[in-house]
């Protein structure tokens, strides 16, 4: 069997029930992920009440919106780092960080406390984003890693959103008083990260890191017959200096990440105007209405994009057309401004569409799945942080930059800006990027090309 093919007998593997594991292994930590990163805003009322803050400066907004997004960018650099040295050695800490910062901040005695907190939350789900689609994929079939990275990424992060806001609802419903309240719900975020502690510590180390990073060929054959049942020829170690690798993939890498940029810089905004600008209007809250716009819009679409598009259609189709009907209905929108009070239904339909066809980009970019498909084993936990902090910058430009915006050019002058930032992002996804659905890892980087058998020079 030859170098490239070693590896075709995890491709070529059916969807199994160790997919599955997989599945839930990485990503109940893209649930914590999305649990933590949306609980903030969601309790932020009580928390300013909690600490008698009648009104937060923007400083300190965007601090508190921020930090946890600024620690994810650091978390991303450190571990795309640390994963070179392999992908399961660090597979746990970073849900046991997020676990521990969960709980921590229902002891915050005051805002600043809590700001830094969830800066270190945030270095823990930042090292998520890097290992676990990273894992995801390097264990994946080839005719389903994009469902694979589309259920474990792109449905689990509005999964956990969808809890964070559901439990807030309840406890209020239970009459839980305001400073216990959002204790508790930061708080919670501890319970999927400990409840997954296990299961990916037990979690086999990937066969191509194996073999191509570790230079352990036989754990990479055993790993591989556990998965296929084959037994292959064993797989080169990819002996290329790192510098040279990283030079030939960097283009394709920074070009990922600044889709990632543009796609977080709308999707984070969204927030931002649906909420204040259509809820009241329908006499509900905002909570409620978060509820309603990710479990009617949000959570279907990510599973149907996961199961019937990202491998069927492709990445680019689904991410260049999500953006365009995002800016459509962002325009609509828009256009709607003035008379959003006397057509609320209408206006709530238009938003949900928006969420429908935004969520295209949540199922690519958002996903993470182009910069670990477009890195090459030796260099790809680096390749993928260099995306999530583009990513990372997005929302980070959403959370400081955006209510600075508002007030300047008002709201309609934010969602016409937002329009433009989609529609570039569509055109930069479609001149930027080769199509990588259903292809193997190897043939997409090159890796086909690496022939160094493992005993050469014993």
């Amino acid at each position: 069997m030859s170098q490239a093919s070693a590896f075709s007998a995890i491709d070529e593997q059916t969807f199994k029930a160790f997919h599955w594991r997989a599945i839930v292994t990485t990503g109940l930590g893209v649930f914590c992920d999305g649990y933590d990163l949306s609980s903030i805003g969601i309790v932020l009322p009580l928390v300013l009440a909690s600490f008698g803050i009648a009104k937060i400066s923007g400083i300190d907004a965007g601090l508190l919106a921020g930090s946890a997004l600024v620690g994810a960018a650091v978390g991303a650099l450190i571990f795309g780092l640390l994963g070179q040295k392999g992908r399961k050695r660090f597979y746990g800490l970073d849900v046991a960080l997020m676990g521990i910062m969960a709980v921590a901040q229902a002891f915050a005695p005051n805002l600043e406390w809590l700001i830094a907190i969830r800066f270190v939350l945030g270095i823990g789900i930042g090292a998520d984003y890097v290992l676990s689609p990273t894992i995801m994929a390097e264990h994946a079939n080839r005719a389903d890693r994009g469902r694979t990275l589309g259920i474990g990424f792109g449905l689990m992060w509005p999964l956990g959103a969808f809890t964070a806001a559901l439990l807030n609802l309840v406890l209020a419903g239970l009459g839980v008083s305001h400073d216990l309240q959002w204790r508790l719900v930061l708080a919670a975020g501890a319970i999927p990260a400990f409840s997954v502690l296990y299961l990916r510590r037990r979690m086999p180390e990937t066969a191509r890191y194996l073999a191509r990073l570790a230079a352990d060929p036989g754990a990479a054959i055993d790993v591989i017959r556990s998965i296929s049942g084959h037994t292959v020829s064993p797989p080169a170690e990819d002996r290329r200096p790192f510098g040279q690798v990283f030079a030939q993939h960097a283009r394709l890498i920074f070009s990922a990440a600044l889709l990632w940029l543009l796609y977080d810089v709308v999707s984070y905004s969204g927030t931002l105007f649906g909420p204040s600008l259509i809820a009241k209007g329908l006499g509900m809250g905002p909570i409620e209405f978060a509820l309603l716009t990710i479990g009617v819009f949000q959570i279907p679409s990510a599973l149907f994009y996961a199961l019937h598009v990202l491998d069927k259609v492709g990445r680019k189709p689904l991410q260049v057309w999500g953006l365009i009907g995002s800016a459509v209905m962002l325009v609509i929108f828009a256009m709607m401004r003035q008379s959003l009070g006397t057509m609320p239904l209408i206006a709530f339909l238009v938003f949900g569409l928006y969420n429908v066809a935004i969520a295209g980009g949540s199922a690519v970019s958002g996903a993470g799945i182009l910069g670990v498909e477009l890195s090459p084993t030796r260099i790809r936990t680096v390749g993928q942080s260099i995306t999530v902090v583009g990513g990372r910058i997005g929302a980070s430009t959403t959370a400081f930059l955006f209510p600075l915006l508002f007030a300047s050019i008002g709201e309609v002058g934010v969602i016409m800006l937002l329009a433009a930032v989609a529609l570039l992002c569509a055109v930069l996804t479609q001149t930027l990027l080769p199509e990588t659905a259903r292809v193997s890892l190897e043939t997409l980087n090159d890796e086909d090309l690496v022939r160094v058998p493992a005993a050469v020079g014993d």
